[in-house]
């Protein structure tokens, strides 16, 4: 009996283990259902008309549609409308889709994309980038007009924003306040939790109206050190890698089992100013500053040759751009001149806000070296990404570091924002910069709908920004983006909005 009773207990415990192998293999080649991605910052808002920053937009890109949307050439085509027509120069018809479905059943209709633009123009997070815009008239559910008071070249590229994304009026409704908790679209991907400052799920559209997603689960992670997303991406722990890091690119470039995807893109960096708080609404100071720094070790110590110095809030390849506009080299002789002629000869202290961004950081190492030449103390300080743009939006700081990405190529969007009165904090203006002929060459450029005459605009905007220095751009960079190799299907948007959407895991 006792023999017997040992032989049951060891077949019970051979059993036990052949179970616990058994899934231990199964953990070890798990089905390829999830995309996990990474990026260095957790999204501010699901709300799209809540917040203008690209960690979120990142996410939102996922969640919703737009009437229209902007192709890799920057070329405008339909999308939840499935067509459109400009009759006049102030009149814009859009049809829409039919049997397009958010994702809690509702279908799509014209009173949807009025309730949304008319939510957005109230926003003074991105009423900026639809101010044009005078009416929305809905024709019937499926067509819609947009009408703006004067003629307005660049409002197809603005309704392709994140900000102009198509939201369920009766639910944004019933949720009230709590939207951004649980917020729905039209989107390839539907929102199913938001860890805040770890990770936001989501699980694949099965009714998304291009048809469903390739991958049922996307996860879209927090990982702020650069370093560490970069492990992350070598030990397999994620599948796509945003924003790699210049020392990391070529360990990446180099390992068999990954890819590294590189392209111009249209972000700056840039230094700002609060031109509404003293000391540094004083002009000359701003300008010692800027005299006193040397971008040439900052491109070679940040970025490595993936970036090129800035003139301008926007770049080359932005339409309206000022190839002439001030570049600022370093003088310090001037810088000391103008310091004392600001009333500081014997130098002042300010202080710079950074978030956790290492590029940014060590921008900001680099510059507190070098003003420190004229006399300028420079105390760094650190803010969470929330409470930065928060503070920076009310004009708690005094200097800041932050980027901007001019996502519809077109000189309005990347002017108006940072420089217009009518925009200043979270709208873009973060220096609460103010200049009348500005404010009217802006104004002009955006209802001319001759785009010569708006280049010229635009270039005196320029010249009077570079010269005034509410902002000292630092650096046009480059966009790059890690894989695993057995990714296919992914795209890098210049604006950085990558859609996950046709993204796939190759099939073994």
């Amino acid at each position: 009996m006792r023999k017997k009773l040992k032989m049951i207990i060891l077949f019970m415990l051979t059993m036990v283990l052949f179970l616990s192998c058994g899934k231990k293999d199964n953990q070890i080649q798990p089905e390829k259902n999830t995309i996990t991605i990474a990026q260095g910052a957790d999204a501010k808002s699901l709300d799209p008309h809540a917040t203008n920053d690209q960690p979120s937009s990142r996410v939102i890109c996922q969640l919703y549609d737009r009437l229209v949307e902007q192709d890799n050439n920057m070329n405008i085509s339909p999308y939840l409308a499935e067509s459109f027509e400009q009759p006049d120069e102030l009149t814009t018809i859009f049809k829409l889709r039919k049997g397009v479905k958010f994702h809690n059943g509702e279908e799509l209709k014209a009173s949807d994309v009025k309730f949304s633009l008319e939510r957005m123009k109230a926003s003074p997070q991105v009423n900026h980038i639809i101010e044009a815009v005078s009416e929305i008239e809905i024709v019937d559910d499926y067509t819609v007009v947009i009408r703006t008071e004067k003629p307005f070249g660049a409002l197809l590229n603005h309704l392709s924003h994140t900000a102009a994304s198509v939201l369920n009026e009766k639910y944004v409704m019933e949720a009230g306040e709590s939207y951004n908790q649980k917020p729905i679209g039209t989107g390839a991907y539907k929102f199913v939790s938001w860890q805040s400052g770890d990770k936001i799920i989501f699980e694949a559209n099965e009714q998304y109206f291009l048809s469903a997603p390739k991958v049922k689960n996307l996860i879209i992670k927090n990982i702020p050190e650069n370093a560490t997303r970069a492990i992350a991406l070598e030990t397999g722990e994620i599948d796509i890698a945003y924003d790699i890091d210049i020392v990391d690119k070529e360990r990446i470039r180099n390992n068999e089992k990954l890819v590294l995807l590189e392209s111009s893109s249209f972000s700056m960096t840039y230094i700002g100013f609060n031109c509404n708080k003293t000391p540094l609404d004083n002009i000359k100071l701003r300008q010692a500053i800027c005299y006193a720094i040397d971008i040439a070790p900052i491109l070679d110590v940040v970025w490595k040759g993936s970036a090129s110095k800035a003139n301008s809030l926007i770049g080359p390849n932005i339409f309206g751009y000022n190839k002439d506009a001030k570049i600022w080299n370093k003088d310090i002789e001037k810088a000391k001149e103008l310091l004392k002629e600001a009333g500081y000869p014997d130098g002042i202290k300010v202080k710079i806000w950074l978030n956790d961004n290492q590029a940014r950081k060590d921008i900001a190492v680099i510059i507190q070296d070098q003003i420190k030449e004229i006399g300028v103390d420079l105390a760094l300080e650190m803010v969470e990404w929330g409470a930065f743009l928060d503070q920076t939006s009310r004009g708690d700081h005094e200097m800041y570091i932050l980027g901007w990405s001019t996502v519809t190529g077109d000189a309005d969007y990347g002017l108006y924002p940072l420089l217009h009165t009518s925009s200043h904090g979270g709208s873009g203006n973060r220096s609460f910069y103010s200049n009348s002929e500005v404010d009217d060459l802006l104004d002009r450029a955006k209802h001319s709908i001759d785009q010569e005459e708006r280049k010229k605009f635009y270039a005196r905007v320029q010249e009077i920004a570079q010269e005034e220095v509410p902002t000292l751009p630092i650096a046009y960079s480059n966009m790059s983006v890690g894989l695993q190799k057995n990714i296919e299907g992914f795209i890098l948007n210049f604006a950085g909005h990558h859609k996950i959407f046709g993204t796939s895991f190759k099939k073994e």
